[in-house]
């Protein structure tokens, strides 16, 4: 093995020390800062992304918190109308329901005045009737034909309560 020869060992060491400081000179000037200035470029880059985030979070959250707003607004809104809508049906309700009322007590006292007429006129009915059926009665039973007057007034008695 050529590296464990003592002879060449001197050259060795002073080659290695020449290379080692050729490339420590090429890394400490060219590669190193290079590197640095990637690495420093890297940073920067997100640095910049995460201010950017950062603002664009804020808008975000701003955003959302004028998106809850204008929602709690509509539905207030909402609530708002619903209410109002449904004031105006239970007053249009009570308008249709009063203006309903107001019809069946119409027909209701023109129903009971046709009853009373009709009533009045079925008593009339039944006093003729009577007056009819105790002449023809009287007539046949004693054959004596009576008055209207006396008809009238023996229907009248027969109609008192007694006491």
């Amino acid at each position: 093995m050529p590296q464990v020869e003592t002879a060449t060992f001197v050259s060795q060491i002073l080659w290695l020390a020449v290379t080692f400081l050729a490339l420590y000179v090429v890394m400490a000037r060219i590669a190193l800062p290079r590197i640095g200035e990637v690495l420093e470029a890297r940073q920067d880059r997100i640095a910049h992304d995460l201010d950017t985030a950062a603002s664009l979070k804020a808008e975000a959250e701003a955003a959302l918190a004028a998106y809850e707003t204008s929602i709690a607004e509509a539905r207030a809104r909402a609530q708002s109308l619903l209410a109002r809508a449904a004031e105006e049906r239970a007053a249009a309700e009570a308008g249709r329901r009063a203006e309903f009322d107001a019809r069946i007590a119409k027909r209701l006292r023109g129903a009971e005045a046709r009853i009373s007429a009709a009533k009045r006129e079925a008593l009339g009915n039944i006093a003729e009737l009577a007056g009819e059926i105790a002449r023809a009665a009287t007539a046949k039973l004693i054959g004596v034909e009576p008055g209207d007057d006396e008809v009238r007034f023996a229907l009248a008695q027969a109609a008192e309560p007694e006491s």
